[in-house]
């Protein structure tokens, strides 16, 4: 399959894309920003933040909740309000927030990474609704791709530089974790941000890879591919019926990759004849 450019959105690092209330909500982080893109209409609005700003998610109370720098925080995007809300304690200097997603009873996962890209700095916390961290993962390279299988037991993990997708047991009552395993290993690009589908497949995005692959994670087989006229490919996810929703980024381009990918920064789209479960909210 091939993803066809939505919108040139000319991003420097477009990531963590979420389809809310028929929006297409992304960051994109080195600018610092916030978009919101209502692709029916074409109305797009973008909000900057003071930073690295690695996810927004949305809440039950109607805001988002966003990873700006190495801090949690609640924004309301109709007056622009912005709150505190946590920060992680013993976080080596330097690093930040990146990808992050929330399991079926509400509760945040959010990695952190070190900016320099420095190995081993990185954690994934599990968020409480109280805002209380808990560090479910250490010594993580860059904390990224996060999806859970439809019986909700199996939470499924990419630190990047490993190549490797993760997965472990889950209890959803407690949002304990358990016995680590790989279950995809890449050759052809770093795994990025991903998403799973309805029937439990996952689909993901492959920094320097041109493509998005979906995996069998019971098998590890690959069963499709969506190709991207770009080389980083950042992250996806499931958006009107069988949509599926990417984005890309142009930060590592020379004026010669620029030429050659002009498209790099933009936001794509590919049928791909599944759709996917409706992101759960943050319920804190």
């Amino acid at each position: 399959m091939n993803a066809e450019c939505a919108l040139p959105a000319g991003a420097v690092l477009a990531e963590g894309p979420v389809w809310h209330e028929g929006h297409l909500h992304w960051v994109d982080i080195e600018k610092g920003e916030l978009h919101r893109w209502h692709p029916p209409s074409g109305t797009r609005r973008h909000w900057t933040l003071p930073g690295r700003v690695g996810f927004a998610i949305p809440t039950e109370r109607g805001d988002f909740l966003l990873g700006v720098n190495d801090a949690l925080v609640r924004m309301d995007l109709d007056t622009g309000t912005r709150t505190p809300f946590a920060t992680p304690t013993g976080e080596p200097a330097g690093n930040r927030f990146n990808d992050a997603k929330c399991d079926a009873a509400g509760r945040l996962w959010a990695g952190t990474m070190s900016v320099r890209e420095e190995p081993g700095r990185g954690t994934l916390y599990r968020v409480d609704f109280s805002g209380e961290l808990h560090a479910t993962v250490r010594g993580v390279g860059i904390s990224n791709g996060l999806a859970w299988s439809p019986d909700d037991r199996t939470l499924y993990y990419i630190d990047s530089p490993t190549r490797r997708v993760d997965a472990f047991d889950f209890d959803p009552a407690s949002g304990e974790i358990s016995n680590r395993r790989t279950v995809v290993t890449l050759t052809d690009g770093f795994p990025d941000g991903m998403c799973a589908d309805a029937v439990g497949n996952l689909w993901i995005a492959l920094w320097g890879g041109w493509a998005v692959a979906c995996h069998d994670p019971r098998t590890g087989r690959r069963l499709a591919e969506v190709r991207v006229p770009v080389e980083a490919v950042t992250s996806c996810c499931f958006g009107d019926g069988d949509a599926l929703w990417i984005t890309t980024a142009s930060r590592d381009l020379d004026a010669a990759g620029r030429i050659q990918q002009p498209l790099a920064g933009g936001l794509f789209r590919a049928t791909v004849g599944v759709g996917g479960p409706v992101p759960p909210l943050f319920r804190g």
